[in-house]
């Protein structure tokens, strides 16, 4: 029996407006999902040219999850965001062309080259690098959110994981502690059902991630990751309660991996009436009609989002082919943060 409230999608326009966003910022939000997909599309050419080390990884599917979160965080609140979440650091402000570099190990990249991959964030728009596609950073959100407590900022933090990353300690240990201090953190559960080929009935005994935040001491939500609207809403309550002393709230986003674990893998063992289903609720397509049904937009507002967004990415493309590969002599620059980085948060 599920624990955790489930939580009901957008119903109106009115319920919309109510949680903040004006027809603009509507569009915005489509704007965003329409050029993290793009990023992604073209990170996969820029794999099968032979421009991108190593493997490449994308969040088909997880646009709606990622860009819904990002869009109810406040400036000066941080985040984690994960291998999924390419929405998350483009609603922050990243731009396309920087991580377009980043891929391909240049020296534009917010890495500056030393990586190649989306072990990648930029602190000044309060987005913290991951060091592992697993729970790791779950910790270092919360070790945010206790020193937003002793500062007394009205800061919160926001801490991604998958599914598949549940089972490890970090993620208990970062909930016990949040939960037992009442910290001003929001976990991210991006549930895409497959930690790599293993099936969520194989990796816990409850029916969702979110149950197991009662027993942290805190809300667990089960939220539609398709539905960026509904997304939207409950980061948006869960950040503002957490702001205002509420302590945590652990929000499940439930989606599907569109796509293998990562380039190399086809995802032959998801059954193909699965990938079928949740095509139907393709996120992009999703919001596009429910923005055609609910706020009229029109033929020429659309081909204005795509034609845009295709610019956007063709001139990203061309800039950051043209970075220039990293100088071994700085390799040690930026690694190591100086007393003036850690005096100097990232909103001011």
């Amino acid at each position: 029996m599920a624990i955790a409230r489930e939580a009901e999608p957008v119903g109106s326009l009115h319920e919309v407006r109510e949680a903040g966003l004006d027809r603009e910022d509507l569009l915005g939000v489509y704007r965003n999902m329409v050029v993290t997909r793009g990023v992604e599309e073209r990170g996969h050419i820029l794999y099968r040219q032979g421009k991108i080390p190593g493997s490449f990884y994308t969040g088909r599917g997880n646009e709606a999850a990622s860009v819904g979160v990002a869009t109810a965080m406040a400036q000066e609140d941080v985040g984690t965001p994960l291998h999924r979440d390419m929405g998350v650091h483009i609603t922050r402000g990243v731009e396309p062309w920087r991580i377009f570099a980043q891929y391909m190990g240049r020296a534009d990249g917010p890495t500056h080259g030393r990586d190649g991959n989306v072990h990648m964030a930029d602190t000044n728009l309060g987005l913290i690098a991951m060091v592992s596609h697993l729970p790791a950073m779950l910790p270092v959100a919360v070790g945010a959110a206790l020193a937003f407590r002793i500062r007394e900022e009205a800061r919160v933090a926001l801490a991604w994981f998958g599914e598949g990353a549940s089972a490890r300690g970090d993620t208990h240990e970062g909930m016990t502690f949040a939960g037992t201090r009442k910290l001003p953190v929001v976990f991210i559960c991006d549930n895409n059902q497959w930690a790599y080929s293993t099936p969520t009935y194989l990796e816990f005994a409850t029916e969702h991630v979110a149950d197991r935040a009662q027993a942290y001491g805190f809300e667990g939500v089960v939220v539609d990751g398709t539905d960026v609207l509904a997304v939207y809403r409950e980061a948006r309550r869960a950040i503002d309660k957490a702001r205002a002393g509420g302590g945590p709230t652990l929000i499940e986003c439930l989606t599907l991996r569109m796509e293998g674990h990562a380039v190399h893998d086809d995802a032959f063992y998801v059954p193909k009436a699965m990938f079928e289903k949740w095509a139907e609720s393709d996120p992009l397509e999703r919001f596009r009609t429910w923005l055609r049904d609910n706020v009229d937009m029109t033929d020429d507002e659309e081909d204005e989002i795509q034609s845009g967004a295709k610019k956007l990415l063709n001139d990203a493309l061309k800039r950051a082919e043209d970075s220039p590969m990293p100088d071994p002599s700085d390799l040690l620059e930026g690694v190591y943060a100086s007393a003036e980085d850690l005096d100097t948060p990232h909103h001011k």
